[in-house]
């Protein structure tokens, strides 16, 4: 028998799978186990049991999954994705070569860019043209377009994306042979025309957007089928949702469709807990930081809203979506949580290069075989050996002992390939180690704050994931940043960010317009008819809330910033409304407002959304329960502090009274750490509150 009286959400991430779940009282319980590369389900289920089991439950008693993952991101990075062609318009076979003209590195003559997801052979062009208003100068050569299909046929392609020219105004050349290519290609093609991916204007963009979906088609199918299957077998009927890379939630049904809505489907989740736990805290400006096993994340919230952006990039390092810093990935034009990654987690591989330089990931060890302490044949080096070195993880098991640590085996790793290649010492080679990883991590912190006009010390740092309490004060150090957050459950707070999320569809449309024009009755109406397609698409028997958005730009400009639109209809007001809101942000992230600059209005975008059926509210978390005995153990601070032996506890040691470091906090999901120039205390939401510079606590409020 199914109850509703509990949500259950999984997170999959690299090394560890987390699972979470909310009960209508507010009590949150938690399970963190090793991730199953080999099948994914596998952990999941484990998850489930683990969790059904404290709660006296049958793992089949849960009537929904809410899953967050990075199997779309992984097929990018690794390129795993399927084998895809592109059918584009006769003279634009090379967009994806082409690209932009910027590149990230400006003074790196030998820098490559990233090899196009299509190879050129497998790229078709097809007789058509549309002009800029979707008239039409060349008709659709519909023979040509057959024998396009068929050569991809013989190809033995496994997914194609359909880009023409202007389809954003005129689709119905995509639409035809979008059913020509499903008439020559098996039935397990997957088919992607840019017409209902990504109706926008920008070629190159369009195009990329077009052939990421494609590209991860098959393989988020293949895994979403396979899951769902999986948890059948286990019993489990209920309704599975996947958390989409704009914070909500959607059928996975409807996400098969797009399935690049979820290529960081896993990073978007915990940035909607920390905006909505956070906010009911009382941090309202923050900033995220998300250290796993194998990448770091970070992500601004300001004013308790979560930043979004649709100028995306995907692979090449860094995923990143700031104006300022882009080129070196592959262009995802689709409304994303504003999320910077590099890869740097607890499982980066730690080497020398040949200048004798001490270099952090972006390879990572992974669950299997993970860092060398973990004993399980992993011979490299990585930052979680360093943390074991220097006493700041548990040198006998982690998870509450259920992942058993060897520290004789992260010794050996250091010192075989730092120490004896560089004379360093063993201590201040895992220091060593450690900063580095901070330098890393600090990028993609200052992509989402310095590189868009934000000062990061006007934000407080709340660190999640396995390893972002480990690392947490001495970045906010770095960046100069005066607090740090680590909220209860922050090892599995993307899976705790599943349960608080809203049900979520969104849809886009290419719409032309100077807003010194008067074309108000166009423009409502150009919203209404999104509105009506997106309720009709969704079928939710509730009437979600409604809420939209335009991009805006100075004529002339070649990108454009989000600006939201108030309620009401849109009148001559309101186009002033969004004239001086688009001054405002163009002044932020740029620092200069143009006063004689005609203002733009590019696209238009509709955002359907639906809250959980109860307020998700946390008010108690399985496992706190009372403080334990402390113990204590040696940690190492550098070369000024020293060795020190530092107090070992448990959340629930620390009270409202400022408690001054050194300390470490362990806890089941991750462990904390305290340096010795800082102090801490627990809030009355059990976060943990970190000040850098003495303060007296003001129990969750800035």
């Amino acid at each position: 028998m199914q109850t509703t009286d509990y949500r259950i959400a999984a997170d999959i991430g690299g090394t560890f799978t987390d699972v979470a779940c909310l009960s209508s009282e507010g009590l949150l319980i938690t399970a963190k186990v090793p991730s199953t590369p080999h099948d994914y389900a596998e952990g999941i289920l484990v998850g489930i049991r683990q969790i059904a089991d404290q709660l006296s439950m049958n793992a089949d008693s849960f009537g929904q999954l809410l899953h967050a993952s990075t199997i779309a991101t992984n097929a990018i990075l690794e390129s795993k994705g399927a084998k895809t062609g592109l059918v584009t318009t006769e003279g634009f076979r090379d967009v994806l070569e082409l690209r932009r003209i910027r590149v990230p590195k400006l003074y790196e003559p030998l820098y490559e860019k990233p090899r196009p997801l299509v190879p050129r052979r497998r790229r078709y062009e097809v007789t058509e043209r549309l002009d800029a208003q979707g008239s039409v100068i060349r008709p659709l050569d519909e023979a040509g377009a057959r024998a396009v299909g068929r050569a991809l046929a013989q190809e033995g392609v496994e997914a194609v994306a359909i880009c023409f020219l202007h389809s954003y105004v005129n689709a119905e050349h995509e639409r035809v042979v979008k059913q020509i290519l499903r008439e020559e290609l098996p039935e397990s093609c997957f088919v992607s025309a840019s017409c209902d991916v990504l109706p926008e204007i920008r070629e190159y963009e369009r195009t990329s957007t077009t052939v990421v979906n494609a590209y991860v088609g098959p393989v988020v199918r293949t895994y979403l089928e396979k899951l769902v299957q999986r948890l059948e077998d286990a019993g489990f009927d209920g309704n599975v949702l996947m958390m989409q890379s704009s914070g909500g939630l959607l059928d996975v049904a409807q996400v098969l469709e797009r399935p690049a809505t979820v290529v960081e489907s896993g990073p978007a989740a915990g940035v909607v807990g920390a905006a909505r736990l956070g906010l009911a805290a009382g941090y309202a400006d923050i900033i995220t930081f998300d250290m796993g096993g194998t990448t770091a994340k970070a992500s601004l919230i300001q004013d308790g809203r979560v930043v979004a952006t649709d100028d995306y990039e995907v692979g090449g390092g860094i995923s990143m979506s700031s104006a300022l810093a882009k080129g070196g990935g592959y262009a995802l034009r689709l409304p994303i949580i504003d999320v910077s990654e590099v890869g740097a987690g607890g499982g980066s591989i730690v080497r020398i290069d040949a200048g004798g330089v001490l270099k952090i990931g972006p390879e990572s060890m992974g669950a299997v075989p993970g860092p060398a302490c973990y004993d399980k044949g992993g011979e490299q080096a990585t930052v979680t050996d360093a943390n074991v070195v220097l006493g700041y993880l548990n040198p006998t098991a982690l998870a509450a002992g259920t992942v058993p640590v060897n520290a004789a085996r992260a010794k050996e790793a250091i010192d075989r390939i730092v120490c004896r290649p560089t004379g360093i010492d063993l201590l201040d080679a895992a220091y060593g180690i450690h900063r580095v990883a901070n330098a890393t991590m600090m990028r993609a912190v200052k992509a989402v704050s310095t590189y868009r006009g934000r000062n990061p010390r006007d934000f407080t740092l709340l660190a999640f994931g396995g390893n972002g309490g480990m690392h947490a004060a001495a970045l906010a150090r770095e960046l100069n940043i005066g607090r740090v957050i680590v909220p209860p459950g922050a090892g599995v707070f993307s899976a705790v960010g599943l349960l608080v999320a809203d049900y979520e569809m969104g849809r886009s449309v290419s719409f032309s317009l100077v807003l010194s024009d008067d074309r108000t009755e166009e423009l409502e109406k150009a919203f209404h008819d999104l509105e009506e397609s997106i309720l009709a698409e969704m079928g939710r028997e509730k009437a979600p809330a409604l809420s939209r958005f335009v991009q805006l730009r100075y004529r002339g400009q070649g990108s454009e910033l989000g600006v939201a639109v108030p309620e009401g209809q849109i009148v001559q007001e309101t186009l002033q409304t969004l004239s001086r809101n688009f001054e405002d942000e163009h002044k932020r992230s740029y620092g200069y407002v143009n006063e004689n600059g005609l203002i733009e209005l590019v696209t238009i975008r509709v955002v359907a959304s639906l809250p959980p059926a109860r307020e998700p509210r946390v008010s108690s978390v399985a496992g706190l329960g009372e403080a334990e005995a402390e113990t204590t153990r040696n940690a190492y601070f550098g070369a000024a502090s020293g060795l020190l032996e530092t107090p070992v506890i448990t959340r629930m040691a620390l009270t409202e009274t400022p408690r001054p470091g050194p300390l470490i906090v362990e806890e089941y999901e991750g462990t904390t750490i305290v340096p010795p120039d800082c102090q801490a205390w627990r809030d009355s939401y059990n976060n943990i509150v970190i000040q850098l510079e003495a303060e007296e606590p003001h129990d969750g409020q800035l």
